[in-house]
């Protein structure tokens, strides 16, 4: 102990003393203690000196401060010198300068609250946490929450997470946050989100569970304790919620600048909401229990929005409108209940007014009756023994019985609530495990302490009592793990504080039995207390009061008003307003105190009457005290605590005023001597409390070796060594199996020992530096004056010795030898010039001669090459001129034979056809006989009418001299009224000059049409002589090509038997053929039925006209009008036109048809006028029929000439068909035409005869109906517009089916063409079969031929392939099964040619378009894609395997690109692909498909690449020391880091991942991968690289130092040559790595002035301000010689970084993806030349 003193209290070290304002208060020691002093000379921080007195018979000194370099730790256990002054400066280091909230002290977490949201809670740093150890990153909650999680799952045993601390500590939104992991760590994937119901319980709970008080504005007033359950596959299920001691009393009543519930004010917020009208609520400021606390809003919450999230996750929850509503119902019958007036009635009564509204809402909401409710309010009943008394209570009891009402009926909703949650939460299936997170109340210590706060110390000294015993359990079992003798340490067990409370005859159950009493008070119970427990040494009576007891809890000590308890342990209610609410006709509000009935009833039965009656307890009371409840809850708490594995997390409140970041070490050391941290701490200093691997010490203080030591292989024993060789006292520390046990102080002396050492060295290092640097400038110095000297002493030389003469001579000298050297040289030039010229001369020539000699060679190979080339081409032109020649003749003779033969079939149906033909023909020479009789009888009928007509003239004329008398009466009538009509009389002779205009126009227009009649006539007689001409000359024609064929066909008869097996083969590729003739005969069809549904629809059309003209006009102006306006048979037209013509006629027709009404006198005059126009018209018809007739009579005999001449030739064609049945289908129409004009001229006759009167009678009724008329014009006018354009839509349906058919005839002419080179392909197969069988037979009789012929055989024409695949639509399966599902990447073939399942696949793709095969080319296409989807699926881990179907992917879909025809594809493709497009499909939505699954095999690549390099990259790029003798080694606490970056075996370093990045890219480039893909994948993992990296830094404070940063830029270094080795520098993936190099950079770089500052903000670029200022924060040193960056300098930073735009996260998203894309890449790969290797198993396989 003496050596300790000597060595540890010297001077410049450093001690904590004593101070009332900041606790504790650090000092430098001014000189060295000795033992003896009574003094310790001290200097304070401010600079002034302290003595601090020192006992010298009892040696207690100040404790001694940490070294900088252990301060600010993560685990408060790391610190050599573990006390209070350490624990409190460490955490106020990290919270106000690092701005870090979270610390670890052993097992504990310890969370200040910072009052302040953070950027730390995102599901970045969730998924950074996931899967970490616990010593991995930075103390964290989501650490914890990790670690119980892997407990769970590794150790399969319930987990416990417990989170205590004071009120406004942060305790509720710890919990929530653990809960929040798991729900993000565990997804389920169901459909039931069990993980957001989980989450979703926490507003729900919260808002009717917590309140604003003075210490935060969202206190928990209950105790949680939330089961988490999970299943064997360790996801979320469920949840199960237990509560306890919820604070009733709150619901009545609350302190100043304290609120009620926050549910209370949610709903007063939105009571003018309609769901809310019905409950009448008022503001919060209107309702006595929202209103003592006198303020009802809290800054920054709003109560509306949080209205609305808690009905969001009412709904979530699954609790229904009609449960929310009773729920509402009942708080706000509370609120009401509180406003009910209770009045004073004198002498002890009270009184509530039967008016009161507050009464009757509260009645209403609950449906209870109003009159049993007050008299109970202000009524007690009293059962004695003989009788019951029922007596007034006065205004204070009434007023505590209602707020007992109310407190109990808020009690039984929140447990009814709670209760439907659970259900809500309750887990499907069976519970595998579960995690418990408690959050409960800490240690609270109020002015006035009541019956609330004991039961919370109680519970506090329950969970002390399990964290002390689990606290030793781990430590002992520590110690057994590295077999170091256990020795008994002396803690603090809390078990008789317990007991004085829990105990026998302890606080709770005298209280328990005083509550028995009716008239047992506080005060008889406190008097109890005083004489049953006054030995008791934790009990103590308060000096100066009487109304209080003291307990000495494990915190502090605790002063407690005996006011209360008893009524709050009772929670006293009367039956009678009990019965009053069971018989409520609100169903919701029964259920509350059904249970409790139910239990009253069981307890009734026979029962024998006592002699004695007992005593009753007060008004029925329930049985169960809350004491009692609370420690049976209690007690069963810590059953479950005990079966599962404690985590814990100690919420400490830095200050009272909520303010952020400020930190008050008063309530600090509070709270952490009443949480147990200290406590922690004292356990683990008695003992061994420092704790370093071997590994680590060796790293650490290798410094403090000797060169002996260090050349040791065996770096346990050195560390023995040194260690025993600077620590004498072996009781200091004990060796383990891995680690070395310091006690407290020990370390701090070793890193003292490493100071003195480096010190030591610096000064060394100094001394030689400055040394070498003052010789330096000394040997500069002395080098200048001797060169000064020099020259001084020259410059006398010189003057002594120089004079006039000897400069003379001088430059008598110099010029001579300038003369003489020139001359020399001259002399020197042209000797060697002579020589080179010589040696150039004969150079030249020999070099000439060489090349005569040369070209002289090349002239006579290239004669012999011309003529050697000459002969070879006209060998090949003979050879190839013989087999065209046979190919061609063979064919013309197989097109010969198939023509004759469909000739004679054609000439034997034709023969018959003609026969009956001509019998036919006769018959209508009969019928035309017929004709001739029936025209004669016509024409006796015509002269008849003639007679008649003149008849008709004659009544005609009388009629019209009749008429004329009535003229001239009109004419002395209108000449009397002649002024008056003047204006009209112009009017009528205006329109009868126009009608006599229209008449001409008619006229004329008559006479046009009939001479376009006659011309017509004419030009079709014409055209009938034309047709007959040509009929002769191509008879002829044929004639002579008969003779020459038969002529062939006795040539070619021989050849015939030789060509039928060649035929066989053509006519199975031949079967295109006619399925094109059906699909060319198809379309014919169409156009046919068109074309008859187009003259239909003109039919109709035309026919609706003349009907409707019909209707509109007659007689005379009919017979004027429509011979105007139609034509004759033979002249009918469909076109649209004509439509178009005819309604123009009929406008016209409706114009005459009023002007005629207008004028009847001149429409009776024109209409006889036309009547004889009309005759004369018909008698002009009627010859010109009799001439039509005679003609078709001779041209029919002509036919009957020609049919008797063709039908005695033996040659017919088969164009005489169409021409016959065209000669029958104009006579045909020519009978019709004879029959139609006959039945004209009968309907004209008869016509004539009646027309005037019929006229008559029309005009009357068309005068009537002729607005009507016009109406109906409108519609057949638009009528006839939509057909016009409906004929104007089908005509252009024919052009496209005329397009489409020329189409087809050209797909046809390209498909013969190829039948065509085919039918050559296999004339030359057939030619080789037949030489090489000459050749075996000439081999029989020599052997010198045989071999010849086998010489020029091997000259034959080789095949032209087309680069296609042939297999049958059954292979198809085989095809897949072999090329895809069963291929191995790592094959020979698909080494050799990696793209050859994608070539393969894509020839038979070409093969099917070839075919035109639209089924067989979507089932292939459709193969391929389910083939390589069920590959990828089955083998979705398999790196190879996705490499190389993504390579295949990305060829197929290039070479679908590059043969599609487009343009932009066929830019850099050869001629030969040009040619092998793709000529039938279009399989753009196919390539979109493969562009999918590409797309999907690329994310799958990366995601496999990325789990294999992750495990590499922090202890590769982070924990790995690249830079040898920079070490960044520091100690750590009790959270070892797993994966330990100090273990010798199994580390990664930065070679492992440039090793691992170049087996991808070797995988990549075996199997052909694009280089583009390459560039892409490799960003994408570099990025990975950089993100991963980043991260760890952001949360691990220990990688935040200067070495590290230098570290981390060598290791960038290493990755960018590795990138230049690999030709990437054009993927831009070092650029992802911009955020990790700006982060090395900044922790290497000043960090104290503004310049540093300023440079900062401008250089880190990549950072946004919150990474940075985290980076400054965390910056730790690892030697004292660095500084840590001070807090002014961090807020001069975000001064300069407050404008900077961008994201605020603190974390790079791991997950991210760059957009991927797929660059189209020709491929120059000629698919004709590909072999199908037989190892493929692809036989089926025909190349084409």
């Amino acid at each position: 102990m003496i050596m300790a003193l000597s060595e540890l209290y010297t001077e410049y070290n450093r001690v904590w003393i004593p101070d009332a304002e900041h606790v504790w208060r650090s000092a430098e020691i001014l000189r060295d203690f000795h033992v003896g002093d009574n003094v310790l000379e001290l200097l304070l921080e401010d600079g002034t000196e302290h003595h601090y007195p020192v006992d010298p018979s009892n040696t207690r000194l100040p404790p001694l401060r940490n070294p900088d370099i252990l301060v600010g730790e993560n685990d408060l256990t790391a610190l050599s010198y573990l006390h209070e002054p350490a624990v409190l400066h460490n955490l106020k280091v990290r919270f106000v300068e690092s701005r870090i909230i979270y610390t670890y002290c052993g097992i504990i977490l310890v969370a200040v609250n910072p009052y302040k949201q953070l950027p730390i809670y995102g599901d970045a740093i969730i998924h950074a946490y996931s899967g970490q150890n616990m010593g991995d990153m930075d103390p964290h909650i989501f650490a914890v929450a990790e670690e119980a999680y892997k407990q769970m799952a590794r150790n399969h045993k319930n987990q416990s997470i417990i989170v205590s601390g004071e009120s406004g500590a942060g305790k509720t939104v710890s919990a929530r946050y653990t809960m929040r992991y798991f729900a993000v760590v565990s997804k389920s994937g169901s459909k039931t989100k069990v993980e957001d119901k989980v989450l979703a319980s926490n507003p729900i709970t919260e808002a009717i569970g917590n309140a604003k008080t003075t210490r935060n504005d969202n206190s928990s007033r209950f105790g949680k304790y939330t089961e988490i359950s999970f299943d064997k596959k360790y996801q979320i299920i469920g949840a199960n919620m237990r509560t306890y001691l919820l604070e009733k009393s709150r619901v009545v009543f609350q302190a100043d600048y304290e609120r009620n519930y926050h549910i209370f004010y949610q709903m007063c917020s939105c009571a003018h909401l309609p769901e809310f009208k019905n409950l009448r609520l008022l503001s919060a400021d209107n309702f006595q229990y929202t209103s003592m606390g006198g303020d009802i809003t809290i800054e920054g919450v709003d109560d509306k929005k949080d209205m609305e999230e808690t009905l969001r996750t009412f709904s979530l929850l699954g609790l229904n409108k009609d449960f929310q509503s009773d729920v509402f119902k009942v708080l706000a019958a509370i609120l009401h209940l509180g406003n009910v007036e209770i009045r004073n009635s004198g002498d002890d009564k009270s009184s509530v007014p039967p008016s009161d509204p507050h009464l009757a809402v509260f009645c209403e909401l609950l449906g209870v009756r109003a009159e049993g409710l007050v008299r109970w309010l202000c009524h007690r009943r009293i059962v004695l023994v003989a009788e019951t008394v029922v007596k007034p209570v006065p205004k204070e009891r009434a007023v505590n019985a209602r707020d007992a009402l109310a407190k109990q009926i808020y009690a039984h909703l929140f447990d009814c609530i709670i209760n439907r949650i659970n259900t809500a939460l309750q887990a499907p299936g069976k519970q595998h495990a579960f995690i418990g997170v408690l959050d409960i109340y800490g240690f609270e210590t109020f002015d006035i302490n009541s019956f609330e706060q004991f039961c919370i110390n109680y519970a506090n000294e329950k969970l002390q009592q399990q964290f002390n015993l689990h606290v030793f359990k781990l430590e002992q079992e520590e110690y057994m793990k590295e077999d170091i003798p256990w020795t008994l340490i002396d803690f603090y067990d809390n078990q008789p504080v317990i007991d004085l409370i829990e105990a026998k005859m302890g606080i709770l159950d005298l209280l328990d039995e005083e509550c028995l009493f009716p008239q047992g008070t506080d005060q008889s119970w406190l008097q109890k207390l005083y004489s049953y427990l006054d030995a008791n040494h934790l009990f103590e009576k308060p000096r100066l009061s009487s109304q209080a007891f003291v307990v000495q809890h494990f915190a502090d000590k605790v002063e407690y008003q005996c006011k209360g308890f008893l009524e709050k342990n009772r929670d006293t209610l009367y039956e009678e307003l009990v019965d009053i609410l069971r018989d409520s006709k609100f169903p919701f509000l029964v259920n509350f105190f059904r249970e409790e009935a139910q239990r009253t009833v069981m307890g009734k039965g026979v029962k024998v009457k006592p002699a004695r009656p007992r005593v009753k307890p007060a008004n029925k009371q329930l049985r169960t005290s809350v004491g009692e409840k609370f420690r049976s809850s209690l007690s069963l708490l810590m059953e479950t605590l005990n079966a599962t594995t404690p985590h814990y997390v100690r919420c400490i409140k830095p200050n009272d005023e909520k303010l952020p970041f400020e930190y008050d070490s008063r309530r600090v050391v509070q709270q952490l001597r009443a949480c147990g941290v200290l406590e922690t701490i004292r356990i683990s200093a008695q003992s061994y409390p420092s704790r370093w691997t071997y590994i680590e010490f060796y790293s650490r203080y290798s410094i403090l070796m000797s060169h002996q030591e260090a050349d040791l292989n065996d770096k346990k024993q050195t560390c023995k060594n040194v260690l025993q060789r600077l620590i004498q006292d072996t009781n200091q520390y004990k060796f383990g199996r891995t680690k070395i046990f310091f006690r407290a102080g020990q370390v701090a002396y070793l890193e003292k020992l490493r100071l003195d050492r480096l010190r030591e060295a610096c000064i060394t290092i100094q001394k030689h530096v400055r040394g070498w640097s003052q010789r330096r400038k000394y040997l500069c110095m002395r080098e200048a004056a001797i060169i000064l000297q020099q020259y001084i002493r020259g410059k006398r030389t010189i003057r002594r010795t120089v004079s006039a003469a000897a400069l003379k001579q001088g430059w008598a000298a110099v010029m001579i030898q300038r003369h003489w050297r020139g001359y020399r040289v001259r002399q020197v030039y042209q000797l060697v010039r002579l020589a080179s010229i010589t040696i150039q001369a004969f150079t030249r020539g020999w070099m000439a001669r060489k090349q005569y000699r040369k070209m002289l060679k090349e002239h006579k190979a290239l004669v012999l090459q011309k003529y050697c080339r000459a002969w070879l081409a006209r060998r090949r032109f003979q050879t190839m001129r013989r087999l065209v020649l046979n190919v061609q003749l063979s064919y013309r003779v197989q097109q010969l034979r198939k023509k004759i033969e469909e000739q004679n079939k054609e000439n034997r149906g034709l023969v018959e056809r003609l026969t009956s033909l001509a019998n036919t023909q006769s018959q209508a020479v009969d019928r035309l006989q017929v004709l001739e009789a029936q025209l004669e009888k016509t024409t006796n009928q015509k002269a008849l009418l003639e007679a008649r007509e003149k008849k008709a003239q004659e009544d005609a004329n009388l009629k019209i001299e009749h008429l004329q008398s009535e003229v001239d009466a009109l004419t002395l009538e209108k000449q009397n009224l002649e002024k008056k009509f003047e204006a009209s009389s112009k009017e009528a002779k205006e329109s009868f000059d126009q009608i006599k205009r229209n008449l001409l126009d008619e006229k004329e227009n008559e006479a046009r049409l009939r001479k376009i009649a006659e011309n017509n006539t004419e030009i079709l007689r014409e055209d009938h002589e034309k047709e007959m001409e040509i009929l002769k000359e191509e008879i002829k024609r044929l004639k002579e090509e008969r003779i020459g064929l038969n002529r062939k066909l006795e040539e070619v008869d021989q050849m015939n038997s030789d060509l039928q097996e060649q035929v066989i083969q053509l006519t199975k590729h031949i079967k295109i053929i006619p399925e094109l003739r059906r699909d060319l005969s198809s379309l014919q069809n169409q156009r046919n039925n068109v074309d008859r549904k187009m003259k239909q629809q003109c039919e109709q059309a035309r026919v609706k006209m003349n009907e409707i003209m019909k209707q509109l006009l007659g007689g005379v102006v009919e017979e004027q009008v429509l011979l105007g306006l139609t034509t004759d048979d033979s002249q009918k037209s469909y076109d649209a036109e004509d439509l178009l013509a005819a309604f123009e006629g009929l406008q016209k027709a409706t114009r005459m048809l009023e002007n005629h009404q207008r004028e009847q006198r001149e429409s009776y005059e024109s209409q006889v006028e036309g009547l004889k126009l009309k005759v004369d018209h018909l008698q002009n018809e009627s010859s010109k029929l009799q001439n039509l007739f005679q003609e078709k009579s001779n041209v029919n005999e002509n036919i009957r000439q020609e049919v008797s001449r063709l039908s005695s030739e033996n040659s017919v064609i088969p164009e005489l068909k169409l021409q016959v049945s065209e000669l029958q289908r104009q006579k045909h129409e020519l009978e019709v035409h004879v029959e139609a004009q006959n039945k004209e001229l009968a309907e004209k006759t008869e016509e004539i005869t009646n027309i005037l009167q019929r006229k008559i009678e029309e005009e009357r009724s068309q005068r009537r109906h002729f607005e009507e008329k016009a109406e109906e014009l409108e519609e057949v006018k638009r009528e006839l517009q939509s057909q016009v354009e409906e004929l104007e839509e089908e005509n252009d349906h024919l052009k496209r089916l005329q397009q489409i058919e020329s189409e087809a005839k050209s797909k046809l002419r390209q498909e013969t063409s190829r039948l065509t080179a085919e039918n050559m392909d296999f004339e030359e197969q057939l030619d080789q079969k037949d030489r090489l069988i000459k050749k075996l037979q000439t081999q029989i009789k020599s052997l010198e031929t045989s071999q010849k012929a086998k010489q020029t055989s091997a000259s034959a024409v080789p095949k032209d392939y087309l680069g296609m695949l042939e297999y049958k639509r059954e292979d198809e399966p085989r095809l897949i099964q072999n090329i895809i599902l069963d291929l191995k990447p790592k094959g020979v073939v698909v080494n050799v040619i990696p793209g050859l399942p994608a070539y393969i696949l894509f020839m038979c793709v070409r093969h099917a378009d070839y075919l035109n095969d639209e089924a067989k080319l979507k089932s292939l296409m459709n193969a391929i894609i389910g083939g390589v989807k069920n590959v990828i699926t089955s083998h979705h881990k398999d790196l190879n395997l996705l490499s190389f179907w993504l390579s295949n992917m990305y060829l197929l879909l290039n070479s679908l690109k590059q043969y599609s025809g487009e343009e932009e594809f066929m830019k850099q493709s050869t001629p030969r692909q040009k040619k092998n497009c793709l000529r039938n499909f279009d399989l753009s939505e196919h390539r979109q498909i493969l562009s999918d699954l590409a797309i999907h095999i690329y994310h799958r690549f990366i995601t496999v690449m990325e789990k294999t390099l992750t495990p590499t990259i922090v202890p590769g790029m982070l924990e790995h020391e690249s830079l040898q003798g920079i070490s960044s080694m520091k100690p750590t606490g009790f959270r070892k880091r797993s994966n330990s970056i100090y273990e010798d075996l199994d580390t990664y370093t930065i070679s492992s991942i440039i090793q691992q990045l170049s087996d991808f890219h070797s995988t990549m480039t075996q199997h052909g991968m694009e280089q583009g893909l390459i560039r892409q994948a490799v960003k994408q993992l570099f990025f990975l690289v950089g993100a991963i990296t980043f991260n760890n830094i952001m949360l691990r404070k220990d990688m935040c130092s200067c070495r590290k940063g230098m570290q981390i830029r060598c290791n960038i270094s290493y990755l960018e040559e590795w990138l230049k080795l690999k030709d990437l520098q054009g993927s831009n993936a070092i650029d992802t790595l911009k955020p990790l190099s700006q982060t090395a950079w900044l922790l290497q770089v000043n960090k104290s002035t503004d310049d540093d500052a300023k440079e900062i903000s401008e250089k880190c670029t990549e950072l946004n301000p919150v990474q940075i200022v985290k980076i400054l924060n965390s910056y730790t040193p690892i030697d004292d010689f660095e500084k840590r960056v001070t807090s002014s300098f961090v807020r001069k930073v975000q001064s300069l970084l407050q404008d900077r735009e961008g994201s605020t996260h603190l974390m790079l998203d791991t997950g991210y993806r760059f957009q991927v894309t797929f660059p189209f890449c020709p491929s120059s790969q000629a698919l004709e030349l590909l072999q199908v290797p037989s190892s493929l198993r692809l036989d089926f396989l025909t190349k084409i």
